[in-house]
């Protein structure tokens, strides 16, 4: 039986403001979500390039940081992290719903419902590469604040002393890392997501039939499921982007060759230092940009998202 047959075809018809709106939601579930969650990313990344001193977990850790340099150390790198998650997330959320567009204009919807996985794929991936070129210099700055707590006292101090002293492109030394880290991330959220909702949906029925609120626990709990699977897939490479970005190069080493030698020197199990802070962190964030991604949207009139054969997004 064909798609239509069996159901009418939905047709997106998208204006410039449509997008603008898209946009505006994910800057803001985004930028808010990860700014609130400041604190543990601290921890996390303290956990990351010093393991040795914060051996004893993240409650652990957190205690030895207020107790070294006050409860304002975990609040570093929070301009970065605001102005930065802010423009990814407009990048990454509006840009899902472009390219998942473009496929069912390129495709057919037909042929997008039979291969919605390779849709859900290639949109995300797509979205994130261009959310990464904005997102990597105030990446670099946020993680030269939190491991060098003196360099300078915020965003726009960081950022000029690090263009200063290192040139504009010290800002994407880490550009290849935070590629291998926020792609299959973005992957794992956006495809886990859309996925654990058709099946909890299949569970609770069609979401046309449900309560707002109820629509809103599948929501969160798809949001959760897909935060964990992504905190897993992009830890080393977030690991490695934190050590990448502390470490200057050797002279006349490579990008590539400083990568080399850091992964070398992390291991298989020292890639995943961190882990647990980030499962908390990741699987909060995603699980609250999904519900605040939705709630901003219904405020502010956007158009229905790009949904491919009942899809959860």
């Amino acid at each position: 039986m064909s798609i239509a047959a069996a159901d009418p075809v939905p047709t997106y018809n998208f204006s410039g403001m449509d997008y603008m709106k898209f946009f505006a939601a994910g800057a803001f579930c985004t930028g808010i979500t990860h700014g609130a969650l400041t604190p543990v990313d601290v921890v996390k990344t303290r956990i990351q390039l010093d393991p040795k001193k914060y051996s004893n977990g993240m409650f652990g850790s957190l205690k030895t940081i207020v107790s070294e340099e006050g409860a304002g150390a975990l609040l570093t790198g929070l301009g970065p992290t605001l102005a930065g998650y802010s423009i990814q997330g407009a990048c990454k959320f509006g840009g899902y719903e472009i390219f998942k567009k473009l496929a069912i204009d390129t495709f057919g919807y037909e042929n997008a419902v039979a291969y919605k996985n390779s849709v859900y794929i290639g949109s995300a991936a797509l979205a994130e590469f261009v959310a990464d070129v904005f997102l990597c210099p105030l990446e670099a700055t946020r993680i030269r604040l939190v491991s060098q707590p003196t360099f300078a006292p915020g965003l726009v101090g960081g950022f000029s002393r690090i263009f200063k002293e290192e040139g504009f492109g010290s800002f994407y030394s880490g550009f290849t890392p935070i590629l291998f880290k926020q792609i299959p991330y973005n992957i794992s959220k956006f495809l886990v997501f859309e996925r654990a909702a058709e099946f909890y949906y299949g569970f609770t029925g069609p979401k046309e039939t449900l309560s707002s609120t109820m629509n809103t626990l599948v929501t969160l709990g798809s949001g959760l499921t897909a935060g964990f699977a992504a905190a897993i897939v992009s830890q080393p490479a977030d690991t490695l982007l934190s050590k990448v970005n502390k470490t200057k190069k050797a002279p006349g080493q490579s990008t590539l060759g400083l990568l080399g030698q850091l992964a070398k020197e992390l291991g298989f199990f020292g890639s995943f230092a961190g882990l647990p802070a980030r499962l908390v962190m990741v699987g909060t964030l995603t699980s609250l940009q999904f519900g605040i991604y939705g709630s901003v949207k219904s405020a502010i009139g956007c158009a229905p998202s790009v949904q491919i054969g009942g899809g959860g997004h």
